[in-house]
């Protein structure tokens, strides 16, 4: 499973992406919304495992040198 380290990393990487795109009006605030909380209760969900994988695959695909 993914660290909780690593977890309040891309935590915060994309919450300051998500208010980036607020800013912009790329993404009104009521979508910013309904992203966070769908991810919310998407985490709660074996789905999740899926997509660490996912996630996993991508940063060693990555950082593999």
């Amino acid at each position: 499973m993914i660290s909780e380290g690593t977890a309040f990393t891309f935590a915060v990487v994309f919450g300051i992406i998500t208010v980036l795109l607020v800013r912009s009006r790329d993404v009104r605030a009521w979508e910013a919304v309904c992203v966070g909380l769908f991810g919310l209760y998407l985490g709660q969900t074996p789905v999740i495992y899926t997509v660490h994988g996912l996630v996993t695959w991508m940063i060693n695909g990555f950082s593999h040198t």
